[in-house]
């Protein structure tokens, strides 16, 4: 007599085959869209951990860009004279604050996640994929705070915005893809070299002045400005002046800067999913 398959009151009983996963296919986005609630999931307990048992709340998520602003200002507007294409310096560096912090928050929550979902990695499946990705989406609360104070600044002096708002979720995409393709290397590093975790934050330090917040890309030479945007946020920031404050549109910049971020995100996409089958043991 053959043997039956296990069945319960309803029919068989459902079997998952977890395979190892295919080096050659970055993303499944199936399984992805499958796994959606558990991305929700993760992303707002990173927003909550982050605002748990403050007495401010989500003020932080203002109080930091004014802050910078304020410095900003004085030191580089006001004693450096540095100049802001003729718009009001604290608008000019509020206006670039706003996409750089985004980018540095996700870059910093992404390159952590793996070990600090390490308890979970090791006992649950769920595409790994996930832990950058909440990594880079939380930082979207606090944008949207800011954003709304870079909002009333801009009727302070009274700039209205252009038709060339209507590419701002471009800009804002560009800097969640340049935090996700740099964090999907950097994830994936951190968990053989915990040294990872440390250099970011000085790491972030310098890509900070090596990008054009609190100078405009034009003082750069324009024979070798394109070149400038091998630098993706350099691309973000001017892309995001320019949708809001109107700024001149640096074309052929914000073309190299799409492109490397391209490069980041595949490459980094093939990488971690090449990692992937060792993260439980060696995490």
């Amino acid at each position: 007599m053959a043997a039956s398959s296990p069945t319960h009151e309803t029919g068989p009983v459902p079997h998952l085959h977890i395979s190892p996963p295919k080096k050659w296919i970055p993303l499944d986005l199936v399984e992805l869209w499958n796994y959606r609630e558990l991305l929700y999931s993760f992303t707002w307990r990173d927003v909550k951990i982050r605002y748990k048992q403050t007495a401010l709340g989500f003020l932080w998520a203002i109080i930091q860009p004014l802050c910078m602003m304020l410095i900003f200002t004085v030191f580089f507007g006001r004693l450096a004279k540095i100049p802001s294409d003729g718009i009001p310096y604290p608008l000019f560096v509020l206006a670039a604050l706003l996409p750089w912090t985004l980018f540095a928050e996700g870059l910093t929550r992404s390159t952590n996640s793996m070990i600090v979902n390490a308890n979970i990695m090791t006992k649950v499946y769920f595409p790994r994929l996930i832990m950058p990705l909440s990594g880079i989406l939380s930082p979207l609360v606090d944008f949207v705070f800011s954003f709304l104070i870079l909002v009333v600044m801009m009727a302070w002096y009274g700039f209205i915005p252009t038709l060339n708002i209507i590419f701002l979720p471009l800009f804002i995409l560009l800097a969640l893809a340049t935090s996700l393709g740099i964090g999907l290397w950097l994830s994936a590093l951190n968990v053989q070299y915990r040294d990872f975790q440390y250099t970011i934050p000085f790491l972030i330090q310098l890509w900070l002045f090596a990008s054009p917040v609190v100078y405009p890309a034009s003082l750069v030479p324009e024979p070798v400005r394109f070149l400038y945007g091998l630098n993706p946020m350099a691309g973000v920031i001017e892309g995001f002046r320019w949708a809001l404050l109107g700024t001149e549109m640096p074309g052929a910049m914000i073309l190299v800067s799409v492109g490397m971020v391209v490069v980041l995100l595949v490459s980094g996409a093939f990488y971690f999913r090449k990692m992937e089958q060792y993260y439980a043991d060696v995490v």
